[in-house]
Formats: C-alpha cells, structure tokens, sequence
C-alpha cells in the first residue's frame, strides 16, 4: 500500500511539475521587437482572446490545437505569446519535444499601470 501512495504522489508531482516549474532559457520580450524582428510568433491564447489583441505576425495556434497541428509551424527560432504562466510552460516544453527552438516569450495578461503611466505587462513566474 504505501508503494503505491508513493507511486501516485511521484505521478501527481510529475504533472504539477510540468504545469508549474517555469521553462529556462526563455526572455521576455516586448511587442515592439515582436514585430520588428525576424521571429516566428506562435500565439497560443484562444482565438477568444488573440483577436482582441491581434499580433501581425506568425500564427494563431491554441494550446488543445498544438499537438495535432505543430508540423504547420516553419522550423525558424520562435517566439510564444500566452495569456498565462501554464500555457506558457506547456506550449514550450511541446514545442521543444517536437524539435523547435523556442527564444521568447511574451505574455498577455495582467496589465499594471508603470512609472510612466503606461500600460505593461507585469506577470512573474
């Protein structure tokens, strides 16, 4: 019995894990060099949310959609936009398995108003 407790806690902290602990090697980077750039930009939010805050370039692909349509995506370096820290972690760790090389990323969710009085991201984790 307390094998099997272990085995079940070892599988649940494995998947907390892989939801949780934050991707290395990654920079966040402002939209302005988004666009400016020559990064291929997968957007991984619903078509919900991505067509409020449109991104010119690169390709709208939800995080349910990206297992099954990952071979669409140009083998370029890559850059992710996400609407939070899960998706975020998600979509890189499965697009690094695929065999892509993911630099950026860029969240879109919880603005906060800076020093400057403009508006900007402000997400850790």
């Amino acid at each position: 019995m307390v094998i099997v407790s272990l085995f079940a806690l070892t599988i649940i902290s494995y998947f907390l894990f892989l939801r949780s602990f934050p991707v290395f090697g990654l920079v966040d980077i402002e939209k302005k060099k988004i666009e400016s750039n020559n990064f291929y930009v997968i957007d991984l939010r619903d078509y919900n949310e991505s067509y409020k805050d449109p991104l010119n370039t690169g390709m709208n692909i939800p995080i349910a959609y990206l297992k099954r349509y990952y071979n669409e995506i140009p083998n370029l370096e890559l850059i992710v936009v996400a609407s939070n820290c899960m998706e975020r972690n998600i979509g890189v760790r499965i697009l690094r398995k695929k065999g892509f090389k993911v630099v950026g990323y860029k969240m879109t969710t919880r603005k906060e108003i800076g020093k400057d009085k403009h508006l900007r991201s402000g997400i850790l984790c």
